[in-house]
């Protein structure tokens, strides 16, 4: 089992405790209702990606004060570049929503920036464990605390349009660029083992899950067959993933990653070598999955997950704490 200390990020903690009770007090009765819940409510583990109201607080029913809290908490969970996908994503609401109403689909008022639900479950203040999220169409973060420690997943970042029209933006191209640099590396036989197949799946494998099974995972290729330019590019795009969350805790993360061993991390693809066509790719490792799938919209959809195996929900982190309660 991973080491207490692993996922230790007090400097993190902090900045949340402070962001969620801020948050918090800024709201009224009402919208408090909503907007917390016990840390062992039923729903606990129950997430989606796709459109529709949450669980929550929506930024829509929050004054501009307020949403400014709500994006300051999201952020203390963020790097950098993770903030700055997170706000692409949820602004792809607008694009979607002006794309959908000109081609005369019906889903289209549904598409809005401010759809988007926060939710704190537990005390922030008195030293039991609570999360936080914040969840809406392709966004999904996911915070489990208990005391310094903490955990990330699962994560789910997504976009659509990926590539607007006519101005040619992406969102999300890291995650495609690395995948297809890596898949140009391969010779014949790597790429036999690496390819599952012509079909990429409609959706990632796992989907929304609860707990992510790995097995769904074709074998694909690993980092042991593969040349030492080709493993740098591998870590590349598994650190792409891993550094949407603050430095601090995506360094954990990668060392957790590392010290289960890097020789036994495959990366698998299905679908077009083509941009533009149907793709998807997986990669897996002792401690971790991620998905990527680009298949939708004409193969300008989309969809990533990252799961950790082993600390989803803060599973690891909260058997310690109960373990060491139950013996304190």
């Amino acid at each position: 089992m991973t080491s207490s200390h692993a996922w230790n990020a007090p400097v993190s903690a902090a900045r949340m405790r402070t962001a969620a009770a801020e948050f918090v007090i800024s709201l009224s009765p009402e919208q408090r209702s909503a907007a917390v819940a016990a840390f062992d409510v039923a729903d606990h583990q129950e997430w989606t990606y796709l459109p529709g109201p949450r669980p929550g607080l929506a930024l829509a029913d929050m004054s501009d004060a307020q949403r400014a809290l709500a994006m300051r908490l999201l952020d203390t969970g963020l790097s950098d570049r993770g903030q700055a996908d997170a706000r692409r994503v949820m602004e792809l609401e607008a694009t979607l929503r002006q794309l959908e109403q000109d081609a005369g689909e019906s889903g289209w008022t549904g598409r809005d920036p401010h759809f988007f639900w926060f939710r704190i479950l537990g005390d922030p203040g008195n030293g039991s464990p609570w999360a936080w999220r914040a969840n809406g169409h392709h966004l999904a973060v996911h915070v489990t605390l208990v005391g310094d420690e903490l955990a990330a997943t699962p994560q789910f970042f997504g976009a659509n349009p990926a590539k607007v029209p006519h101005t040619g933006f992406r969102t999300l191209p890291i995650e495609e660029d690395f995948a297809r640099d890596l898949l140009a590396t391969f010779d014949r036989e790597q790429a036999a083992i690496a390819v599952s197949g012509p079909i990429a799946p409609g959706d990632i494998l796992t989907r929304r899950d609860p707990v992510a099974d790995p097995a769904l995972i074709p074998v694909g290729l690993t980092h042991a067959q593969m040349r030492a330019p080709q493993r740098d590019l591998l870590g590349q795009l598994v650190r792409q993933y891993l550094e949407r969350v603050t430095p601090e805790v995506s360094d954990l993360s990668w060392r957790t990653v590392t010290e289960a061993g890097l020789d036994t991390v495959r990366f698998t693809w299905a679908g077009s070598d083509r941009r533009g066509e149907g793709h998807y790719y997986a990669v897996t490792g002792p401690t971790f999955l991620l998905e990527y799938d680009n298949t939708q919209s004409n193969a300008n959809h989309v969809h990533t997950v990252w799961r950790d195996l082993r600390n989803d929900w803060g599973a690891d982190v909260l058997a310690q704490h109960y373990a060491a309660h139950q013996h304190g």
